[in-house]
């Protein structure tokens, strides 16, 4: 873990701008406010695939895609989607329209954290990655045997900040500086071809990339990372308001969840974007855009980094 000093920054992220992203990317991170967080311990990097190996091995921990769904659970699910599984990104064979995710994602049997991609695929070689197919129950359960637990959204960004204040990216204003690869994203044409010009089609080891100036690695990109808070749409003006003008002192989140696209669904918010993140679908690899997820979902991209506090 790396030492985050705490203090105060801009939390959010600003309007759209030079067609860097669609205006939906942004509009739940908005308004920028004021907020400030203590200190706090920060996993270098997100958990891997032999972290999580020794969890599991410890305690016995089924992930909830390892488990048969129920009815009650899932009251909308067809019946052949009541198997044990989790959402695995297969690209299409040739070129579609964006605006439909089930081109793309579909529901995997027997698909987990031990089999990523699916039956047949394995975690073998992939020790330093990020463990995937982890719900938001999943992470927590681990952060406890650690010792830890998941960080807050005013946590997280601020950590991804790295102490810069106002920048579109972890490391500055430039995507990739010089020509630089920063982060693991999507390259080519979304979703159907994948160029892998940054050296990977899907995940990469962790820490393949440069850190920001507090150390950490991946905070744009690889995998989404589950964070403590509720997702609310509505969070950040609600903070605002409740605020009178003030920073906000370490902000907790809001006391439950409300997604206008999926109103009666439980979700909490992910930070840092992923491997399938793109200028021409999902630029939230960007500082201060906000993800969110199905508490009980487990998918192909989504994985988790954990905190401690100074005491």
């Amino acid at each position: 873990m790396v030492w985050i000093p705490g203090g105060e920054f801009s939390m959010g992220a600003p309007a759209a701008s030079s067609g860097i992203c669609s205006p939906a990317t942004v509009v739940d991170a908005r308004p920028v406010l004021r907020a400030k967080v203590e200190g706090f311990w920060m996993d270098r990097t997100e958990v891997t695939n032999a972290e999580f190996s020794k969890f599991v091995e410890a305690t016995g921990h089924r992930t909830i895609a390892e488990i048969t769904p129920t009815r009650e659970e899932f009251p909308d699910a067809p019946p052949e989607a009541l198997v044990a599984g989790a959402v695995v990104f297969r690209p299409p064979s040739r070129e579609v329209r964006t605006d439909n995710h089930l081109q793309w994602w579909s529901y995997v049997k027997d698909a987990n954290w031990r089999r990523p991609d699916g039956p047949g695929s394995s975690i073998k070689g992939r020790e330093s990655h990020p463990v995937v197919h982890i719900t938001w129950p999943d992470a927590v359960a681990y952060a406890k045997w650690a010792g830890k637990r998941l960080p807050t959204e005013a946590e997280w960004e601020f950590a991804a900040r790295g102490g810069l204040s106002g920048k579109t990216y972890a490391w500055g204003d430039e995507f990739q500086p010089a020509g630089k690869i920063m982060a693991n994203t999507w390259q080519g044409r979304f979703p159907n071809k994948n160029e892998a010009t940054d050296g990977f089609a899907g995940t990469a080891p962790v820490a393949s990339f440069p850190a920001n100036a507090y150390g950490l690695h991946d905070m744009a990109g690889n995998v989404w990372e589950w964070v403590a808070d509720w997702y609310r749409a509505d969070a950040y003006p609600l903070m605002a308001k409740s605020s009178g003008g003030k920073p906000v002192a370490d902000p907790k989140g809001p006391p439950s969840s409300w997604d206008p696209a999926e109103p009666g669904t439980k979700k909490r918010s992910q930070r840092g974007g992923s491997f399938l993140c793109t200028d021409q679908y999902c630029t939230r690899y960007m500082i201060g855009t906000r993800g969110k997820g199905e508490i009980n979902t487990a998918t192909h991209h989504t994985g988790f980094r954990c905190v401690k506090s100074r005491d």
